[in-house]
């Protein structure tokens, strides 16, 4: 039954990963033959509103995945696993994309560099380190307090007694690739196909009939390469509509691409692409000073280009993993 999948699933959303699967299955076991005794004193299937009742007797699914875990007191057994899942979302998108960024300045920015090591690269690390564990130590501090202070609710207002097991999520399908995912990256893959061929074929493009933009001879191979590109993801794309499940060679093509896509753009970003640019009724040198502040900030933008690559990969080599630890295969 659909709804005794979507309980199972808010409980394993709480679990550790390594023993997720073994209470799944007890708990789901434990579950099914309450339902049957039930359903064999009754004579009869429970209906939805009946099932919904057991599962309420059951407790709210945070509660019931927290008598599977040790019992944590920091915040309260109640809140904590909420209180740890909220640590790891600022982590990751907060505080190691800090670190990266931090990272590729340093590697790839020699004017930051040279700010940031004016004295000594030991007193710069110290104060990376310093600025770094003061700003971690603020927001791991407010967390704290703002869970001490539901947990003080809690007790007092009963969260937890006030829920519906209709109201709990869908069962999640983490092999489904959407088919209106699809259709739009196939447009837009194609659209994009369409407009880079038509006007960016050549080093000499014009904008209306005025301005030119002339670009370095290197551009065939950019423009060579992001059009096969686009025409390989137009097709993974298309192969995605008919059959929309992944699978660990569609993963791997799709680390592939990304992985390609990054690489390039971060090159495009180091190029000086940009060769000159004519404008009507603008003189030569400030021509000059645009090209030269455009090819300035595409490299500025390096360190961030690899950061967003590195993201793009880590989320690709996730889906592989995934993928390859399963042991259901996947339906189609």
């Amino acid at each position: 039954m659909e709804l005794i999948e979507r309980y199972l699933q808010a409980v394993g959303f709480w679990l550790p990963r390594q023993q997720k699967h073994d209470i799944i299955a007890e708990l789901s076991a434990d579950i099914h033959a309450q339902i049957e005794e039930r359903e064999a004193g009754l004579g009869r299937k429970l209906t939805e509103a009946e099932v919904e009742t057991v599962l309420k007797q059951r407790g709210h699914p945070l509660l019931v995945a927290n008598r599977f875990l040790p019992q944590e007191h920091l915040i309260g057994p109640g809140l904590f696993p909420v209180y740890r899942f909220v640590l790891k979302i600022v982590a990751l998108c907060y505080l190691i994309p800090w670190l990266l960024v931090w990272g590729g300045l340093m590697t790839f920015s020699p004017v930051y560099r040279a700010q940031q090591t004016s004295s000594s690269w030991f007193a710069a690390i110290a104060s990376m380190w310093g600025s770094f564990f003061g700003t971690a130590f603020v927001v791991v501090g407010v967390l704290t307090i703002a869970f001490a202070v539901l947990e003080r609710m809690q007790n007092r207002l009963h969260f937890f007694d006030r829920w519906n097991p209709s109201k709990l999520p869908p069962v999640r399908k983490p092999n489904l690739i959407p088919r209106g995912s699809s259709s739009v990256e196939l447009a837009v893959n194609l659209l994009f196909i369409v407009w880079w061929a038509a006007y960016l074929h050549s080093p000499l493009v014009r904008i209306g009939s005025t301005v030119e933009i002339s670009l370095n001879p290197q551009w065939i191979w950019f423009f060579w390469s992001y059009l096969l590109l686009a025409l390989a993801n137009a097709a993974f794309a298309a192969a995605n509509l008919m059959h929309p499940f992944w699978t660990p060679s569609r993963a791997a093509f799709r680390l592939l691409s990304d992985a390609l896509g990054a690489a390039l753009f971060c090159w495009l970003l180091k190029a000086t692409i940009l060769a000159g640019i004519a404008i009507p009724n603008v003189a030569s040198d400030k021509a000059a000073a645009i090209t030269h502040a455009v090819n300035y900030w595409m490299a500025t933008l390096f360190p961030a280009g690899i950061v967003v690559g590195l993201v793009l990969v880590a989320i690709n080599v996730y889906r592989i993993v995934r993928l390859q630890s399963e042991t259901e295969p996947v339906s189609a």
